[in-house]
């Protein structure tokens, strides 16, 4: 399923990510692509969120991943920094997917991931300043697009 998705604010965008992390379960990823400034942390912190994460959660940029313990375990990569797919597969960054816990995943495509069952949220700043357009592609996750209809552009 693909759905073009559109939020007005970063509260928004960040209500967005609640509303797909309530879609997350064990083993899923929810993959999130865009430029720099685009959102991919605050859809990222939304979708914690609903899986039960709380207090602050700070973009593990310079860390890779941050662990973080909700209703499932949540791990908050970001991968930008990453030469390539050897690097990540050298680090053994790979044994974190799938199992018991949720991964939200910033710049897959650094390292040409690609994950079953998994979101794929594509952002791109829109128009407005705050505004975002977020194409959004399922593989094996089940979305209930009435429950998006809000942000729903394509509808």
């Amino acid at each position: 399923m693909a759905l073009r998705l559109k939020t007005r604010s970063e509260g928004d965008t960040f209500a967005l990510g609640r509303a797909l992390g309530a879609f997350l379960h064990p083993g899923d990823a929810l993959l999130l692509s865009g430029d720099l400034g685009t959102g991919k942390s605050v859809l990222a912190r939304g979708a914690a969120q609903a899986l039960g994460v709380e207090g602050p959660m700070p973009s593990p940029s310079f860390n890779i991943m941050f662990p973080y313990e909700g209703r499932v375990p949540v791990y908050h990569f970001d991968l930008y920094r990453l030469s390539g797919p050897d690097e990540f597969y050298a680090a053994g960054l790979d044994e974190w997917f799938g199992g018991a816990s949720v991964c939200l995943v910033e710049w897959p495509e650094t390292v040409e991931l690609s994950l079953h069952p998994c979101l794929h949220a594509a952002i791109r700043r829109a128009e407005n300043e705050g505004e975002r357009f977020i194409d959004l592609e399922t593989d094996g996750v089940s979305l209930d697009a009435a429950a998006l209809g809000q942000w729903r552009t394509d509808a």
